[in-house]
């Protein structure tokens, strides 16, 4: 007998009986193939999605950093303004 289900796809289309496998499918394809032989992307892709929140929280550490990385630099920037001298330049010939 005729039954319905509900089904996921990916990026390409292909068809999952998950939103988790549709997920990795996806994460796989952006990583690439890796390694020689069989790719080693569809393991790589399951593990980023069940470490999602460490990973996320990595990124908004990472981004933190960024953050304070270009603010020290246009503090010097900003410090160090007044203390260059130009150099004038004598012209070729």
């Amino acid at each position: 007998m005729a039954h319905t289900g509900t089904g996921y796809f990916d990026r390409k289309g292909n068809f999952y009986k998950s939103p988790h496998d549709a997920t990795v499918s996806d994460l796989a394809a952006l990583l690439g193939k890796i390694g020689d032989g069989e790719s080693l992307a569809p393991g790589i892709a399951n593990m980023l999605l069940e470490r999602r929140s460490e990973i996320e929280q990595l990124f908004a550490e990472h981004d933190r950093m960024l953050g304070e990385e270009a603010a020290l630099k246009a503090a010097r920037i900003e410090d160090a303004a007044g203390k260059v001298t130009p150099l004038h330049l004598r012209p070729s010939h």
